[in-house]
């Protein structure tokens, strides 16, 4: 066969079944005509070093009109000088292509992982997950992510710095684990040298008249049944204790003592902890107890029976948009639960180890308040948002 010409490769005739032309001047370079008329270029070595023993590989190019004949002849002198060299490329571009997924990085994640964190952090990472990173980068190779994906999925999240610094965290775990599980090189990680937005944090607290407001706010949602007693139960409960939103949705009627008047949760971010109950309180869940059937299991129950309320935030945009009050969170109530005992002169210790916000450098802060203090700050707390909340006195701070 002479050396292959452009005519020679537009020219071959359609065959019934795929040939092969071969160029005479550069050794294992060819062109496959297949019946639908197209044409792939390859070359074709053997690897290992050569000889007849070694294992043959075929190499496509690229196809005919995509790829010029020139184009591909120059690729065909690249590989078989690669090969020259003691390479396999087509075993390179094999392992590239066989190469794992970010979504198959997730999977191994999530089996091998997920499991050691708090259910609360695994639910976290999982939504992470699936709403910010596996749209940008589930079906992209682990080993071709750079660093500018990593920045332009940081940048698009500018706007909730927060979240953009917990999502970039979460892909750092990520990349250093795919380093251990020999999915991308040692010391590749992608995200070093992305810098972390500046974060400011949040001082947001109900005033006693915002206070007012979201009690009759509550009251109308119940009366329009556009709140069911679970809410906005719920959301009383968030004020009264201070707790977390995932530690009163998640509460069981088997945690609740009221006659020590805590809710003893058995985890919690910070571990086994009690929920301290004001009188407010506690009147708030007998209220939903008188409502529940026996053999119910959850204090906050959601739409399916057995099931507990697991998404509060739109019922709270509507509460909020009712009581006109704007730029609060869920979290903020608890913010606010805080904020009513140091107003009322109670001080820190108390106020930690009634909220639960005992971290290991200031435990030792919190080791000899015992529950009584607890449940008279709670009380306190109680008072003033029920008073705040029914429009009523607030008794103010004891100087003494």
């Amino acid at each position: 066969m002479p050396r292959l010409t452009k005519r020679v490769v537009e020219g071959a005739p359609v065959p019934a079944k795929a040939t092969y032309l071969w160029d005479d001047q550069l050794p294992g370079f060819g062109v496959k005509v297949l019946p639908s008329g197209q044409r792939r270029y390859l070359v074709k070595y053997r690897a290992n070093g050569g000889g007849r023993s070694a294992p043959q590989r075929w190499f496509t190019l690229g196809t005919h009109g995509a790829v010029t004949l020139e184009q591909a002849r120059d690729m065909a002198q690249q590989v078989l000088a690669a090969v020259a060299r003691g390479l396999d490329p087509q075993a390179d571009k094999l392992a590239v292509r066989e190469a794992p997924i970010m979504e198959e990085l997730w999977a191994r994640y999530e089996a091998d992982h997920l499991p050691r964190k708090k259910q609360s952090s695994q639910s976290d990472d999982r939504q992470k997950w699936s709403a910010y990173i596996a749209p940008r980068l589930a079906r992209k190779k682990v080993h071709l992510v750079g660093r500018d994906d990593i920045f332009g999925l940081h940048k698009e999240m500018a706007d909730r710095p927060y979240q953009a610094n917990r999502v970039l965290a979460l892909l750092s775990k990520l990349f250093n684990l795919a380093e251990r599980w020999d999915m991308r090189p040692d010391g590749s990680n992608p995200c070093r040298h992305v810098p972390r937005y500046k974060e400011q944090s949040r001082e947001r607290y109900l005033t006693a008249d915002e206070l007012g407001r979201l009690g009759e706010a509550l009251d109308a949602g119940l009366e329009a049944q556009t709140e069911t007693p679970h809410m906005v139960a719920a959301i009383k409960l968030l004020l009264l204790t201070g707790a977390r939103l995932n530690e009163i949705l998640t509460a069981e009627w088997a945690w609740v003592d009221i006659d020590r008047r805590i809710i003893a949760l058995p985890d919690s971010k910070t571990g086994r902890k009690p929920l301290y109950l004001s009188t407010a309180a506690v009147e708030v869940l007998h209220e939903l107890k008188r409502l529940s059937k026996p053999e119910t299991r959850f204090v906050i129950e959601g739409r399916f029976a057995g099931q507990p309320l697991t998404n509060l935030s739109k019922p709270w945009k509507r509460i909020c948009e009712r009581a006109g009050i704007e730029g609060v969170r869920l979290h903020d109530l608890r913010h606010t639960a805080a904020s009513i005992g140091v107003a009322q002169g109670m001080n820190l210790p108390v106020i930690g180890r009634l909220l639960g916000h005992t971290q290991a450098s200031t435990t030792h802060r919190y080791a000899h308040v015992d529950i009584d203090p607890a449940l008279a700050a709670a009380d306190r707390i109680g008072a003033v948002i029920s008073g705040a909340m029914a429009r009523t006195h607030i008794p103010q701070a004891n100087k003494n």
